[in-house]
């Protein structure tokens, strides 16, 4: 049996959302409704639109959003196409957006879906099990050396990408590598002894470059992120809950080149006030929110969330 799912940053995210009981908002990441369930109780004459590739998720979280009303639309796709998905039920303008971007604690916990080097399981990694046919058992049997090596240190972060890449290539030429528990083994043979005694996880970073490579998560995240600034009504406003160091690289870049301008810095020392110019977005946050020690201790998914915000204002 899964775990119950726990939402990070809830009531946060659910606050700077600044929720109208008759706006239009979007939960791009629907997961196990925790945030949806929290935006709906908040909306009387307002719509939910909530979005998930993952078939099971929305099977398990329609019969939650129900029990609340009927104001809410669960959309099937990847966020990768939100403008075209809201498109669709003839949305252009809403209210508020909402990314949480991790991995939901069913797809960790659930063995067969290969998300947790926790669970012996066959290597997939798949968000949409329909219609990615790129798996992680894939990824591992067919790339060579250089494509995962770079897989691994640039997704992962791993400084042994070089060294696990070539046990990985080592190890298949005798027979395929199939399973979560297989590419442990591998991960390990492959790092020295300070690593393996560390309390991290040993193949924590190569699991999480699999995980992103598989599903494109990087760029989908760009995509999605710039479509939401699009689509928001003047004061609407996006939240995200990131989870690692490249969605926040992502995170704040686009959010910068919305908020700041080059020209500023030389307008600000000019003598004459009023210059600098008027932005169309602003942030909610200077830094990045993160969970309380009362959340840590409930929930050991929330230690590397982080939550952003921005606003649009004119």
């Amino acid at each position: 049996m899964s775990k119950e799912h726990i939402s990070v940053l809830l009531n946060e995210s659910i606050d700077l959302l600044h929720i109208k009981p008759n706006g239009i908002y979007v939960d791009c990441t629907l997961g196990r409704a925790g945030h949806s369930f929290e935006i709906l109780k908040k909306l009387t004459t307002g719509h939910l639109y909530a979005i998930d590739q993952d078939l099971e998720a929305i099977k398990n979280s329609e019969e939650k959003l129900r029990a609340v009303s009927n104001n809410f639309t669960i959309l099937e796709g990847n966020f990768a196409y939100l403008k075209a998905l809201l498109a669709l039920k003839k949305i252009s303008k809403v209210d508020g957006i909402l990314y949480d971007l991790g991995v939901s604690s069913p797809q960790f916990d659930i063995a067969d879906r290969g998300f947790s080097y926790r669970y012996d399981s066959e290597l997939d990694m798949r968000m949409d099990t329909n219609n990615n046919v790129l798996t992680a058992k894939t990824v591992i049997n067919t790339y060579d050396l250089k494509q995962l090596t770079s897989i691994f240190r640039n997704y992962g972060e791993e400084n042994f990408a070089f060294q696990i890449a070539k046990k990985i290539i080592s190890f298949r030429e005798n027979k395929p590598i199939n399973t979560t528990f297989e590419l442990v083994d591998i991960i390990k043979s492959a790092l020295p002894q300070k690593i393996l005694k560390q309390k991290k996880h040993p193949a924590k970073k190569v699991f999480q470059a699999l995980r992103i490579h598989v599903n494109d998560e990087l760029e989908v995240l760009k995509k999605s992120l710039n479509q939401a600034l699009e689509l928001l009504n003047e004061n609407g406003v996006v939240v995200v809950i990131s989870f690692h160091s490249l969605e926040e690289r992502i995170i704040k870049d686009i959010f910068k080149a919305k908020t700041t301008d080059e020209k500023d810095k030389f307008l600000a020392k000019l003598p004459v006030q009023g210059l600098v110019t008027q932005k169309e977005f602003e942030l909610l946050v200077k830094k990045p929110i993160k969970p309380s020690n009362e959340e840590l201790n409930l929930n050991r998914r929330a230690h590397s969330a982080k939550l952003w915000a921005i606003k649009k204002v004119g």
